[in-house]
């Protein structure tokens, strides 16, 4: 059934078209059906040392779940791709695979990667289509975890917590639960629907949500150490950065997560900020990864008058997914290479007229071998614009509580772990973006999957 690379080529999920997806929030990208899941999971080598494996934070099981898809054996698929992962289908619609599984495929060379996303996607939707549903222990210890944060690393903490028939309540700021996933990352990429039945699952094993609680103004930290064995903090990055030269706190200038946030609770009906609207308005995002993409492609959504992307490098320099740009490329956003910006000009009333820029060209490797961006002299111009959006990095929030505390932090203000993710403070663990600082979904999974079996081995060894 296996290595059909030869006789079939490789094949991407279908999408809406450019011109038509821009007119609502929906997933772009189709579901494959059995049959044409099974056919490009047939193109799969089997390799040895799978390089797909090893590149994947997780280790997924990569080249067995494509077997058990290739001979239609769903059940098995599903069991193997939900072992080690706490949400699949989510990481199989948002993981960069360019750069990750996909990118280190063998058939690359080529023949073209195997699609495992899609695939990926393909095995639980189709699962839960079947009535097929995460396995959780049946019966429960007298342990329970505190987890702060809804996100990716605190889901994929309370998903393995649970598993190992540990009770788990999760506090969490926000109406909804979901972090990034639900605020963050647009619908076109991820329906909300996805995680509210992954929540949906956890509440079913026992989770319990505690939602609109922000540890340090409703709830105290104190409480929860007292009142839980243990405790895990997934706070994301959520501090936005912004540019420091002239006119960068104009009232429409906005950092991409401020942004971003604001048009999904909109979407949701929750409480948002009317000011920030960018219809009719020319925007002007910087910056070049995949939150960049998802700023520009949610304007267009938002009809803007027209869209402009800066990135001070080349296409091939960009920190996102390559198939990110090319969607919003094909939705009708332009891109400005080789440029930097240097201002924000301002009108007598402190409205954004434009934003002026210099021209850049790379230069020399710098120590870790990436061409650095040098400024060309005299090549000044400045772009129109009504409103600018910063995709510039995320940094950890520095919460009062965690100093307060006693909890390290390292000088990016990130939590300082041991090997078993323990933070300073004995029985405090933490994982995601604020160990890390801004990381992918994925490597926030892995980190709260780890932790979580750190926290059991402690917890039922007692």
């Amino acid at each position: 059934m296996m290595q059909k690379f030869f006789d079939l080529e490789r094949i991407d999920a279908k999408k809406r078209s450019g011109g038509e997806r821009i007119k609502d929030f929906n997933e772009i990208y189709e579901v494959f059906s059995t049959n044409k899941a099974s056919e490009q999971s047939a193109r799969c080598i089997q390799c040895g040392d799978p390089y797909c494996h090893n590149k994947c934070p997780l280790h997924n099981l990569i080249p067995q779940w494509l077997k058990s898809t290739a001979n239609k054996d769903l059940e098995l698929a599903f069991a193997l791709s939900n072992e080690p992962s706490p949400f699949p289908e989510v990481l199989g619609k948002i993981c960069p695979h360019d750069r990750l599984c996909e990118g280190d495929c063998t058939l690359n060379d080529g023949h073209g990667a195997i699609t495992i996303g899609s695939v990926e996607t393909f095995i639980t939707e189709e699962g839960f289509k079947k009535g097929f549903k995460p396995q959780f222990a049946t019966q429960m210890s007298d342990k329970k975890v505190a987890i702060i944060g809804a996100g990716p690393a605190g889901l994929s903490a309370a998903t393995f917590l649970l598993r190992k028939g540990i009770k788990v309540e999760i506090f969490d700021k926000q109406a909804k639960a979901g972090g990034l996933l639900t605020y963050g990352i647009p619908g076109f990429k991820l329906d909300k629907s996805v995680i509210e039945r992954r929540v949906d699952f956890l509440k079913e094993a026992g989770a319990v949500f505690h939602q609109e609680c922000e540890v340090g103004k409703d709830v105290n930290f104190d409480e929860l150490q007292t009142n839980f064995d243990a405790v895990f903090m997934g706070l994301g990055a959520t501090q936005g950065r912004k540019a420091t030269f002239t006119g960068a706190d104009a009232k429409e200038a906005y950092l991409a997560m401020e942004f971003l946030t604001n048009i999904q609770k909109k979407l949701f009906g929750e409480a948002y900020d009317e000011s920030i609207d960018v219809k009719d308005k020319r925007v002007v995002v910087v910056g070049g990864g995949d939150t960049a993409m998802d700023c520009v492609r949610t304007s267009l959504r938002e009809k803007a008058r027209s869209v402009n992307c800066l990135y001070r490098r080349d296409a091939d320099n960009m920190p996102g997914s390559k198939k990110e740009y090319i969607n919003a490329r094909e939705e009708g956003v332009d891109f400005d290479f080789y440029i930097s910006p240097k201002e924000i000009v301002l009108d007598d009333n402190g409205n954004i007229t434009g934003i002026k820029c210099v021209k850049t060209k790379l230069g020399e490797p710098d120590a870790s071998g990436r061409q650095r961006v040098e400024e060309i002299e005299g090549s000044e111009e400045c772009i129109t614009a009504d409103v600018v959006i910063f995709a510039l990095g995320f940094d950890p929030v520095k919460y009062e509580f965690l100093a307060e505390n006693g909890i390290e932090l390292d000088k990016w203000d990130g939590v300082v772990v041991n090997e078993n993710y323990e933070t300073s403070k004995e029985g405090v663990y933490a994982g995601g973006d604020c160990h890390r600082g801004a990381d992918l979904v994925v490597t926030a999974a892995l980190d709260g999957r780890e932790a979580a079996k750190a926290i059991a081995t402690k917890l039922l060894a007692d």
